[in-house]
């Protein structure tokens, strides 16, 4: 399974790729305020992937519940710097995590290689520049906004909910110019989801996978664990290991995460069991 990312690029999904969370962000609700600066965020951006990680994610508007919305100039100032300052230090898969499509196009412009999109490319004009920009594409679902999503979220059945959800937007994403070997899907984790949603999700995560398009989890620190486990987000490490393992072992080929170093040697065991070992 490859990826096809600009500058005749490709990024091998044979087997699960961790992708590292950088948030440049205040506010974001694990490492809000911790990388705003470029230099801050080139430190991490080499740690993370001197301990393995595939692909950075780079972030200027947290999506937490509750989070405040930015505006297209603050998020294009805190992520292009970043975005540039990473691309001409190191030859990494870079994605940008918005649903901005003014940010998409610039994110691009200035060296990244895929777009993470909470909204699916529902926002104005966000299906039409992913389009034109001709890169790959993460779509997740959530039910509502940020601000409210947590809010009573209600589903008949989650996994159908969100499969049919999914499989809807990537045929449209298709319909409209997106190859679907440019397609990845993300069931959306603590986005519009009670705990008992989350759970079930990540039960049946294989039947997403099975829609044959990448699929990327993400679940590292989320609430799902914290009131689960009743801990704070400092102590839910073993927690997010576990789900990243379950994703992987039910065929996620993305784990997007805070803590790479452990979670690659976790999704290794995952990956080993799953696909076997090579001689």
């Amino acid at each position: 399974m490859l990826l096809q990312l600009p500058g005749q690029r490709q990024l091998d999904l044979s087997q699960p790729a961790v992708m590292g969370i950088l948030n440049i962000t205040p506010d974001s609700f694990s490492d809000g305020g911790q990388h705003l600066s470029p230099a801050a965020a080139l430190r991490q951006a080499e740690q993370m992937l001197a301990d393995g990680a595939m692909i950075l994610d780079i972030g200027g508007e947290s999506t937490r519940p509750g989070a405040a919305a930015v505006s297209l100039q603050q998020e294009l100032d805190r992520v292009v710097p970043v975005i540039e300052a990473i691309r001409q230090r190191f030859d990494c898969v870079i994605s940008v995590d918005t649903s901005k499509a003014g940010v998409m196009s610039a994110a691009v412009k200035a060296g990244a290689d895929m777009i993470n999109d909470v909204q699916a490319l529902q926002g104005d004009g966000a299906l039409a520049c992913a389009a034109e920009l001709n890169v790959p594409v993460c779509l997740m679902h959530m039910q509502g906004q940020p601000r409210t999503m947590q809010q009573q979220p209600q589903y008949d059945d989650v996994v159908v909910e969100v499969i049919k959800f999914l499989q809807r937007r990537a045929l449209d994403c298709q319909f409209s110019g997106i190859s679907k070997d440019q397609l990845i899907l993300d069931p959306g984790f603590g986005f519009g989801k009670t705990l008992s949603h989350n759970y079930q999700l990540l039960a049946g995560l294989e039947q997403l996978v099975k829609l044959g398009y990448p699929v990327l989890a993400g679940m590292s620190r989320k609430s799902m664990i914290g009131q689960l486990l009743d801990i704070p987000l400092d102590q839910r490490l073993a927690g997010s290991l576990a789900c990243a393992t379950i994703a992987a072992l039910q065929g996620a080929r993305i784990i997007r995460v805070h803590d790479v170093k452990e979670t690659v040697q976790a999704v290794q065991v995952a990956t080993a069991v799953r696909y076997g070992v090579k001689a």
